[in-house]
């Protein structure tokens, strides 16, 4: 079931209210006595978080959870780049989960989600870090937004009491409002410059269309520009996979590519996704002050749409 992004959460008894972790979603199950756990892309993500895998399991048998893997930083707040890092850098990670799909074989998804949640707080007494239930914050949404402001977390989810679980689909049960402006963009091209590159050019879909949104050279140390530039090896391609260059103007901000710009800039498949940041979308259709975060592996590249 997926989250459908506003800028504005409802706000009634009738609605329930979560941190919004930043990290991977993952699908846990156990069946035949063995742990999967598994990315929306179908990515194993047993093997890449083994400690993870082997607290669940304390699983009843074919009972399937929904949740977050997440990389807590020094100061214990929830960190992507922490994340992405995680077996270079020694860092806790845990899974926080928030659903109940299937327990025992006995198909959940047409239980509303509060009654589905006392399921899972009983099911969570079986299990132990880093397994932890995503809660359920009892304050008004005025004091939750404030407060996860004041911690610098991502953002806040509302999920209505009463919703089914809809695999797949976006309905609107479930929202997210980020507190920080930022998206996943699809990479496709770079700028020239230096032993690496200048600056990152990328884009979101609108149909089969690829949409240039932005370029940065904010985000980057110098082991990363080299690790991006391996990572582009073998995706270099000449002709332009946006739709909508050559700009005729720079613009304001400076972020448009014109036909004279695109001779800085060398092209690549539209397949890698990244987590970007950025102050603002420009009346121009462009970001302001963007800043590279991480790459995302967990996400086609077809999926990126505009939020």
């Amino acid at each position: 079931m997926l989250l459908l992004r506003t800028s504005k959460l409802p706000e009634s008894k009738d609605w329930t209210y979560e941190i919004k972790w930043d990290g991977y979603r993952a699908i846990a199950f156990k069946t035949g006595g063995k742990v999967h756990l598994r990315s929306r892309n179908e990515n194993d993500f047993a093997l890449r978080y083994p400690g993870v895998a082997e607290a669940l399991s304390n699983l009843p048998d074919d009972t399937v959870i929904d949740g977050e893997i997440v990389a807590l930083d020094e100061s214990g707040r929830p960190s992507f780049n922490v994340l992405q890092n995680y077996g270079t850098a020694q860092a806790p990670v845990f899974y926080y989960v928030f659903d109940v799909l299937i327990l025992k074989g006995k198909d959940l998804r047409g239980e509303t989600l509060a009654a589905r949640r006392a399921v899972l707080a009983k099911l969570m007494e079986r299990l132990t870090d880093p397994i932890r239930e995503s809660a359920v914050l009892d304050a008004s949404l005025a004091d939750i937004i404030a407060s996860v402001k004041a911690q610098g977390l991502e953002g806040v989810v509302a999920k209505r009491q009463g919703s089914y679980y809809e695999p797949g689909l976006r309905s609107g049960s479930w929202q997210k409002m980020r507190l920080n402006q930022g998206q996943e963009f699809v990479i496709g091209g770079y700028t020239v410059g230096g032993r690496t590159f200048d600056a990152l050019v990328f884009g979101y879909y609108e149909g089969k269309d690829l949409l240039f949104a932005s370029k940065t050279r904010n985000g980057f140390t110098p082991p990363l520009r080299e690790a991006l530039m391996r990572k582009f090896k073998g995706l270099e391609q000449v002709d332009c996979p946006f739709s909508n260059l050559p700009e005729k103007r720079e613009g304001r901000w400076g972020q448009g590519i014109t036909a004279a710009k695109m001779k800085e800039c060398r092209w690549l498949k539209p397949v890698l996704v990244a987590q970007f940041d950025f102050v603002e979308w420009t009346p121009d259709n462009h970001l302001r002050h963007s800043h590279f975060v991480a790459l995302r592996t967990d996400k086609k590249a077809t999926d990126v749409v505009r939020e």
